[in-house]
């Protein structure tokens, strides 16, 4: 089993940045992506940002402004939100590929005034 545990998620103002981790534990074997997706009131979970040996990917609406990262030896993700918009309000959910899809339990973000 594969346990995801987020932190970093909170209040910030519009134009204000915050960083996201995301800690994997358990059972691992290779890891072909780890990556974050997300889901606003009332919308689809959407890819926010992914990242595998081949590099990292990035949703349209984040590309310039978010950084996904990987710590290999702590099998730990990051997700750094820069310029951050009220429209990047969600619940931020980590996932993880390996010999199956993991998720962890989801961090508010709320970008606010």
């Amino acid at each position: 089993q594969v346990q995801l545990v987020e932190s970093g998620g909170g209040l910030v103002q519009p134009g204000g940045s915050l960083r996201l981790s995301c800690a994997a534990s358990g059972s691992i074997f290779s890891i072909m992506y780890m990556g974050w997706h997300r889901q606003a009131p009332g919308k689809q979970r959407e890819l926010v940002a992914s990242i595998s040996s081949s590099g990292a990917n990035y949703a349209e609406s984040v590309k310039g402004r978010f950084t996904i990262s990987r710590d290999y030896a702590k099998n730990t993700v990051y997700l750094q939100m820069n310029s951050v918009k009220p429209e990047d309000t969600a619940v931020y959910y980590c996932y993880l590929v390996s010999r199956g899809t993991y998720w962890g339990q989801g961090t508010q973000v709320t970008v606010s005034s």
